[in-house]
């Protein structure tokens, strides 16, 4: 448990190849050098159900509705969050995440033209749950 007894949500949102992965590392790195606990955690992924949706969903075996990967996406998070992140959380860790909701309402809302319905599902799907801070790397 960290000291203030909260856990701080960390977020970084990107695109890929821009060295999101190496800031997380020295966020990691610095986050245990001043001794606070952390976990990193990916979307999506981080549970067994989430990353089995996201093998499905990088795969593109299926010819998938936009609606329907959006649900998918959204299903991957709601188990993130309700199994790992929110315990976490609870329990004083930080969580650093590698993407979250801002990659759905890029890539689902505007890239597949579902921006009303990404941004009131991810509400219901995250129970409001927003990051302290989002790191953007383009």
């Amino acid at each position: 448990m960290n000291s203030d007894g909260f856990g701080k949500f960390i977020t970084f949102e990107g695109l890929d190849g821009a060295g999101k992965g190496t800031q997380i590392d020295k966020v990691m790195e610095y986050l245990s050098d001043i001794g606070r606990a952390a976990i990193l955690v990916r979307e999506p992924g981080g549970t067994q159900l989430s990353e089995q949706i996201r093998e499905m969903l990088l795969q593109n075996e299926f010819a998938i509705s936009p609606m329907s990967e959006l649900l998918l996406f959204l299903s991957a998070r709601a188990e993130l969050i309700s199994k790992v992140i929110r315990p976490a959380l609870e329990s004083g860790k930080d969580v650093v995440c590698d993407r979250y909701m801002d990659s759905t309402i890029a890539y689902q809302g505007y890239g597949r033209g579902l921006l009303s319905e990404a941004i009131s599902l991810n509400n219901i799907a995250t129970g409001f749950l927003v990051p302290d801070i989002t790191f953007f790397w383009i």
